[in-house]
């Protein structure tokens, strides 16, 4: 702590406070927590379908085969099962029922490209909260 001398009027000592260890301690904090923020982002791991090759012909499903389930969210928030509306408090119930009736048990999700990123990334941890094994569709579906 240093100390004032003279130049007033009252003429007293008067303390004033050494600045220097509290600089170190915010430029050290500062260094940490330059360090630390890299490190903390979130990893959301996605099962991407390769994208089929033009070249080859691919062929037709077998007659007995069930249609992919597809979870789509437009830009207007709302979500739909294989183009049937559903209430978002009932998706995840209604994607494990329509799973535990198949043996793939994967869900492709689409979103449209006027879908906010932070809303698609909602309903897909909404699905995975249910424990849903979700597949991002690389390409936009036609309707």
């Amino acid at each position: 702590m240093a100390f004032d001398v003279g130049g007033s009027k009252g003429g007293g000592v008067r303390p004033t406070m050494n600045v220097t260890p509290l600089v170190d301690v915010v430029l050290v904090l500062l260094i940490i927590f330059m360090v630390v923020t890299p490190l903390m982002t979130k990893n959301l791991w996605m099962n991407v379908p390769a994208k089929p090759d033009k070249t080859e012909a691919t062929p037709p499903p077998p007659p007995d085969a069930k249609p992919p389930v597809v979870l789509t969210v437009d830009k207007a928030g709302t979500l739909r099962i294989n183009h049937e509306e559903v209430p978002r408090d009932q998706v995840v119930v209604r994607l494990q029922r329509m799973l535990n009736a198949r043996a793939d048990k994967i869900v492709f999700f689409d979103a449209s490209d006027a879908v906010p990123y932070g809303s698609a990334m909602e309903v897909l941890d909404l699905a995975r909260g249910g424990n849903i094994t979700v597949a991002v569709l690389p390409d936009r579906l036609a309707d």
